[in-house]
């Protein structure tokens, strides 16, 4: 085989592309015979050309997982020795390259088995070796064994910080420190927090850094980024792997990201970086005072130039206002004065790019920092105001932009400025720039949603240029003046109704277009007919809207989410103002939701094919499970699935309330999700939902007695949050619900989630009508079903009940304070409790430690020593 294996492996590399394939076809059948590995090891040891010695090394790597336990022991032993005098022999960095992935293949099998025990001993070595070609292998080793078996590496990681630190350190080659750079990142997913691993990767820090920067010098920039990628893994590692590297990593990261003699890539990295760090380390930014280095570089960042040729997404002012934005959420009080004072100096800027970015920083904080703009809410009005006249295009875009963040982060005291704020937006709309005129559109739909009364001087002349706006603009135009239109007749009501007519019949051509460039219009003008119909009511609406809900319906074919969506909007608010006259489309719509709630709302996955060997020796099939495994690159949520989904429960919330839906009969997943989506609406809708309760009680406590114990749980869930929003109307059924709970609680309920989402009613019930409970019946049934087992997002309510209880010395609770006790025990060494609920049981026990003293003792001694101490240990955080 040796010998026609030799001219296969050289036709194979020849240029002729049918030559190639009768090789590759060839090779693909011999490659079914063990026989091919001791053939493919000698064309390893003796081929002339590095290029044929590269391929039988792929080959094997590709075709060893099947035959190595058919190998007897001296074709394994000839393997392995193959393998290790071309890592550390052959004058080819490709071929050695080739070998140490197949060394990485076998070990996987040979190492936890033992048959191979000199393998780490010998990588050791080299990576000590005075020749550099000998480091730079070992270090490849050390990276492309993690990826087969890192946890053996566990126990030797002590070993290894001295050799990986010296050789990032290695003045001799900068081969070596980027091998041991990414040796380095290939090792954080196997850390953990013990203090020995955290303080080595400390360690590493500096030198990394260090070696970042040579690359980046050296123009390297490939290289340096997979310091970002490091970064990366450790500020989301579990374990406190930064300390004080932080500022160092920071400073590095600020370097780069304003770097603009630098490829956008790198730099999208850095402030990636940055992002990050505030996302999750925020008092680590506040602790080192880098919050302000950090602005100072990121607010000039914004006036960056995007490359028109470039991708919007990468560039650099983008990504530094979502910083800013991030920053913004997470450290507000620290992050507006900076921005402030930057939105002062370069609002009066002879650059344009200045001033676009001073009311552009304005503009992203606004959500973060609500509540310290409102403060200074008249000034940067101003600004904005003025922006929306500047004679530059791109300024008057940001300040429009900005205007409708303010308008949606700042309510309602951006309301009491109308006068000033709506003529101004009037203006815009009159804008020569479509971008302008779009996010001016965008700005009046924010801001006049919730003007009520006060729009009515402006409703003439608002209606008067949106309709002429609608009738003569490209369509993404129409599509945000749809959304204003939609503002301006939540806002205006009744006051509507003489635009109601000619919008409907505008909105009627939209309702009718399928092609998919315009079914982003016909969602938004299904939307504007769902809110025009709230605004001037059933009278005016319900002869007209049977062709609107037809042309609703048969847009369910088009697939496309958002329509979908808006749809299920739309009939939400049809519902609701029909009220039982809607039933009569009930056989049409509810199948329509229900199609929408069951929908994946999965992650959409690109796979990136991890075998594919750039030097084109990718041609035959590999049978390693490890080189063949797709690689999640990118997973991106369907949020619009998400939104839909939302949009439909909604829906089904709404036909239950409106019509007579709970009481027609329905398939069991079918309840389920009309049980589930009351419990929702119930949640959501609060003290509104008074007005529903006799028309949902009735299907929810038949549901308590479900077979299905989700149905129990989510009517469990549903009844509580009736009886804490419905106030009087709740009251006359609280017998039923007592005695329908009570079952839940029984050693007969085998779930439970049922039995926690029970007792999360019986909380809620306490909570808003004590007297009306009889808690010494009540009460001992509810403790007995503590700690909660499964559904801990019930865990505050119940618990904050137990403790209010007891901070209030209510008689009913005093003789099971030995029960409570026990489960608050249970609570405080649980991995499953918040430390916020564990507080809030802590500050009981604190309370009746203090009132009651030596009376507790005995209560605490019974405790398991473990539970006693964790408890001790809450209640004196106090």
């Amino acid at each position: 085989m040796a010998q026609s294996l030799e001219l296969l492996l050289i036709q194979f590399l020849m240029p002729d592309n049918d030559a190639r394939r009768q090789a590759e076809e060839q090779i693909r059948r011999l490659a079914r015979d063990p026989q091919v590995v001791p053939a493919l090891v000698h064309h390893l040891r003796t081929a002339k050309t590095p290029n044929v010695r590269q391929l039988a090394a792929v080959l094997l790597r590709k075709k060893i997982t099947s035959h190595w336990p058919k190998l007897p022991p001296h074709a394994k032993a000839s393997l392995k020795q193959a393998l290790i005098d071309s890592i550390t022999i052959d004058h080819s960095h490709l071929v050695r390259r080739a070998s140490a992935n197949v060394v990485s293949i076998i070990a996987k099998y040979a190492v936890p088995a033992g048959e191979w025990p000199e393998l780490l001993p010998f990588i050791f070595h080299c990576s000590q070796s005075p020749q550099e070609d000998h480091r730079e292998v070992a270090l490849i080793l050390f990276s492309s064994l993690t990826e087969t078996i890192g946890t053996t590496f566990q126990s030797h990681l002590n070993d290894l910080q001295p050799i990986l630190l010296k050789c990032l350190q290695d003045e001799a080659s900068s081969r070596v420190r980027i091998a041991a750079l990414k040796a380095v990142g290939s090792f954080i997913e196997y850390v953990n927090d013990g203090g020995d691993v955290v303080k080595m990767f400390r360690d590493f820090v500096p030198s990394i850094l260090n070696v970042s920067r040579q690359c980046l010098a050296n123009g390297e920039e490939d290289v340096a980024s997979i310091a970002f990628e490091i970064f990366d893994e450790l500020i989301e590692s579990p374990a406190p792997l930064l300390g004080d590297s932080v500022r160092s990593i920071v400073q590095f990261s600020l370097e780069v990201c304003s770097n603009q003699e630098l490829e956008i890539n790198i730099r999208q990295q850095a402030i990636q970086i940055i992002s990050w760090l505030v996302k999750f380390k925020a008092s680590f930014l506040k602790k080192h005072k880098l919050v302000i280095p950090i602005l100072q570089v990121m607010c000039p960042l914004l006036t960056e130039t995007a490359d028109e040729d470039g991708d919007s997404d990468l560039a650099a002012d983008r990504s530094a206002a979502e910083v800013i934005d991030t920053m913004a959420i997470n450290l507000p009080r620290h992050v507006f004065p900076p921005v402030l004072e930057f939105a002062s100096v370069s609002f009066r800027h002879i650059n344009p790019k200045y001033r676009e970015a001073a009311v552009t920083s304005l503009g992203v904080v606004s959500e973060g920092c609500c509540e310290h703009l409102k403060d200074k809410l008249e000034d940067c009005l101003k600004v904005v105001l003025e922006a929306l006249k500047d004679q530059e295009q791109m300024v008057r875009g940001a300040a429009s932009f900005a205007l409708g963040q303010f308008a949606e982060h700042l309510q309602p005291e951006i309301l009491s400025h109308y006068e000033s704020v709506l003529p101004c937006i009037l203006n815009a709309l009159e804008d020569p720039s479509d971008e302008v005129k779009e996010k001016s559109y965008y700005a009046l739909a924010a801001f006049c949603e919730d003007m009520g009364e006060d729009i009515l001087p402006y409703l003439d002349p608002l209606m008067c240029r949106l309709v002429m706006s609608l009738q003569g603009s490209p369509r993404n135009l129409q599509e945000t003046c749809m959304s204003a239109i939609g503002s301006v007749a939540a806002a205006a009501e009744q006051a509507f109704m003489p635009y109601a007519e000619k919008v409907l019949e505008m909105m009627k051509g939209f309702m009718v277009l399928t092609n998919d460039e315009d079914l982003c219009a016909r969602a938004r003008a299904t939307e504007v007919v769902g809110i025009v119909a709230m605004a001037v009511g059933r009278a005016r609406m319900e002869t007209v809207l049977p062709p609107f809900i037809e042309a609703a319906i048969s847009g369910f074919v088009l697939d496309y989410s958002e329509l979908r969506e808006y749809t299920h909007g739309f009939f939400s608010n049809v519902a609701e103002i029909l009220d039982d006259s809607f039933a009569q489309y009930l056989p049409h719509v509810v199948p329509l939701a229900f199609s929408s709630c069951n929908l994946d709302d999965g992650s959409a996955v690109d796979i990136d094919d991890a075998d594919s060997v750039d030097n084109g020796f990718s041609g035959v099939s590999s049978d390693d499970d490890v080189n063949d495994e797709p690689r999640v690159r990118n997973i991106s949520v369907r949020t619009g699935v998400l939104d839909e989904k939302a949009a439909a429960t909604q829906a089904i919330g709404f036909f239950a309330l409106h019509t007579k839906m709970q009481k027609s009969p329905h398939p069991p997943q079918d309840k389920t999700m009309v049980v589930a989506t009351l419990a929702e609406v119930a949640q959501g809708m609060g003290a509104p939902i008074s007005a529903y309760v006799d028309k949902i009680m009735p299907l929810v406590l038949k549901e308590l007695a479900s077979s299905e114990a989700t149905n129990r749980r989510n009517a469990a869930f549903c009844v509580g949050e009736m009886c804490k929003n419905g106030g009087a109307a709740a009251l006359k059924y609280y017998g039923d619900i007592l005695h329908g709970l009570h079952r839940l609680f029984a050693d007969s309920e085998p779930d439970d989630a049922v039995r926690d989402n029970a007792a999360g009613a019986i909380a809620r019930m306490i909570m808003v009508q004590p007297q009306s409970i009889p808690l010494n019946q009540v009460l001992p049934v509810f403790i007995k079903a503590l700690p909660l087992k499964e559904d801990h997002e019930e865990s505050m309510v119940v618990y904050s009940c137990v403790c209010n209880l007891l901070l209030s010395s209510h008689p009913q609770i005093l003789p099971l304070v030995p029960d409570v006790i026990n489960a608050f025990a249970q609570v405080v060494v649980s991995p499953n409790e918040s430390d916020e609920v564990k507080t809030v049981v802590a500050k009981a026990v604190s309370h009746l430690i203090s009132v009651y003293g030596q009376q507790m003792q005995p209560i605490l001694s019974a405790l398991p020593p473990t539970h006693a101490n964790a408890l001790a240990s809450f209640a004196n955080r106090r």
